[in-house]
């Protein structure tokens, strides 16, 4: 884990120049435009102060030459008009090149997070905290605050800064005095705004927190919605939101009173600096100090303001990087988080058989839930072996640990006679085929989701393949077939799409969890027989409340609590009585077969 609690300013930005440094003709080609812009910014004060002095000489000859003053307000109207057109096209291109460089950088912030994230296993996005709301506003927060940070620098921070260094300069070289007042104001500036940082962090802290909370809620309400209104809770979720809502509205009210507080200091200190040098550069002219005039009144009060420019900036900028230092905490936590990657090994055969032997395996989920306790069993190779249990046994953690999301807390694994954190983790999952009660349907169309089984299957694989699922039929009625969006689909038409993806995938080992759990009568009964095709000389685990998906499996586990209570043949265990017995008298009942069979008898 990367120590982001105690980074800084300095820090986060030394961690955003490796984003940065890709484009460094894109950083050389702003700083030169910002080096050019700084020197536009100061002819302003130059030029007026020498047009005050030449109209102050024109009025102290004893006649007025009309055609003097003339000529020198085109020369001035030229200068500053030009200066302002040459001053645009500069400010355009720093910006647009500026501005490039942030829209890249934030890109690959967003691919680097989202390979990274790829990267963990199982048990990081099971633990509390990073609940999928709360991942998404880590990640767009921490994002556009970290690009906001290029932006400020690059874009922001250093036209004025180096404006503000120049303005500076001339005002020394003009006079040190005036210079030595200009300069004494800008510490206390940013005194007063490290102290503002200071006050702020925590309030910042609580208002990030807040607000992971107010997306996550949101999000459990979208995912939640047929729930909700099916028990009317629509106003016990509306004052939950209420709730979280005021509690962020109060937090904001007071970093924003804390906030316009400390600018308003600022902002008097600012007039401060304003005043003194218009009252020293007028003393300094009433008394003939040699090289001040009249002209330079306005050419100091010019430069301070742009020495005083980045001042007025700089709350602002200073409240991005303070949300930046907080916000990056939450995203290079993710970013630089080593101990969460999935490990892999390096054994990866050219043929699976699929024994797997789980011996004294102990395993708890990071939730603190102990799943499965001292477990011990063998599942051969080319047999099909049921995995029952009341809900709550451990059946879904077996698959989950024989796939590698997880792994056990102590005791062996092993895959054809290797230890399961020895395979390459890629190896062992294309070797094994996954259905599960709810699969996920990707946005997309049925076409391009079937085919994520096998990325390069032909069009007539693709279609062989929703046949097995009893899908092919339904598509092809469909408006645009194959192409249509797969989300647009009945709960049961995903699953069979799911399936599909299986059979296409045509694996040596297959997991089926409650496979058929949201399909009708007759598609069960279809989907059991393509399952019962594909199962022939493959190792399949099943998991099912369907009395014949289990009866007619080779072997059988019956789990209790994590652990095995009952293995055998299904009908050699069912006359041993006991909990299997239990379960599959009471599903026949649940099913009314009794009833049904007299009703077929008839």
């Amino acid at each position: 884990m990367s120590d982001t609690s105690k980074m800084g300013v300095g820090g986060l930005l030394k961690k955003l120049v490796p984003y940065v440094l890709p484009y460094r003709w894109l950083l050389i080609t702003a700083l030169i435009l910002t080096a050019l812009g700084a020197s536009m910014a100061q002819v302003n004060a130059i030029v007026l102060d020498r047009a005050v002095d030449s109209i102050n000489d024109l009025l102290h000859q004893p006649s007025f030459a009309w055609n003097k003053a003339a000529r020198l307000l085109i020369i001035v109207s030229v200068i500053l008009l030009g200066k302002e057109v040459l001053s645009a096209v500069i400010t355009f291109g720093q910006r647009i090149f500026g501005e490039k460089i942030r829209i890249n950088v934030s890109r690959d912030l967003s691919l680097r997070v989202v390979d990274k994230i790829l990267t963990f296993r199982m048990a990081y996005f099971s633990a509390a905290g990073n609940e999928p709301g709360k991942m998404q506003t880590r990640i767009d927060r921490g994002i556009m605050s970290l690009s906001n940070t290029v932006k400020n620098f690059f874009i922001d921070i250093l036209p004025l800064f180096t404006s503000a260094i120049m303005a500076l300069v001339l005002m020394f070289a003009a006079n040190v005095y005036v210079g030595l007042v200009a300069l004494a104001i800008i510490p206390v500036y940013f005194i007063i705004t490290a102290r503002q940082g200071v006050r702020m962090k925590g309030w910042r802290r609580n208002v990030f927190g807040t607000h992971q909370a107010l997306n996550h809620g949101i999000m459990n309400i979208l995912e939640s919605i047929s729930v909700i209104k099916s028990f009317n809770r629509e106003n016990v979720e509306a004052s939950r939101q209420a709730e979280l809502q005021q509690q962020s509205t109060d937090q904001q009210m007071q970093t924003r009173r804390i906030s316009f507080l400390f600018e308003g200091l600022k902002s008097f200190v600012e007039q401060i600096g304003t005043v003194l040098i218009i009252i020293l550069t007028a003393y300094l002219v009433l008394t003939d100090y040699p090289g001040m005039s009249i002209g330079k009144i306005m050419y100091h009060v010019m430069l301070f303001n742009n020495v005083s420019a980045p001042i007025r900036q700089l709350h602002r900028i200073y409240d991005d990087q303070n949300d930046a230092l907080i916000y990056a905490e939450g995203f290079f936590g993710i970013l630089e988080n080593e101990s969460e990657v999935e490990k892999t090994g390096k054994y990866s055969p050219k043929t699976v058989r699929g024994d797997f032997t789980l011996r004294a395996v102990e395993f708890t989920y990071p939730s603190g839930t102990h799943a499965i306790r001292d477990l011990t069993m063998d599942i051969r190779a080319g047999q099909t072996t049921a995995l029952v249990g009341l809900s709550g046994a451990g059946k879904t953690t077996i698959v989950n640990l024989l796939d590698k999301f997880y792994t056990p807390d102590s005791g062996t694994i092993t895959l054809d006679g290797v230890p399961l954190e020895e395979w390459d983790t890629r190896t062992l999952r294309d070797n094994i085929g996954l259905v599960l009660q709810k699969n996920h349907i990707f946005s997309g169309t049925i076409e391009e989701n079937i085919r994520y089984g096998k990325p390069m299957a032909t069009r007539q694989e693709v279609e062989e393949a929703a046949r097995k699922a009893y899908i092919y039929d339904q598509i092809v009625a469909l408006p645009d077939g194959f192409g249509t969006q797969a989300l647009l689909l009945s709960g049961g038409q995903q699953q069979r799409i799911a399936i599909a993806r299986m059979f296409l995938k045509n694996p040596p080992i297959i997991f089926l969890d409650e496979p058929t759990a949201s399909l009708d009568a007759i598609a069960t009964e279809q989907i059991k027989a393509s399952i019962d095709a594909v199962k022939r000389g493959r190792t399949v685990i099943v998991i099912s409340h369907n009395i014949g998906q289990i009866i007619d499996s080779d072997w059988l586990y019956v789990l209790d609590a994590g652990t095995v209570v009952q293995e055998g043949a299904p009908d050699e265990i069912y006359r041993q009585g006991g909990l299997y017995k239990e379960i599959l008298d009471a599903s026949a009942r649940s099913m009314n077969v009794d009833k049904i069979a007299s009703t077929i008898e008839q």
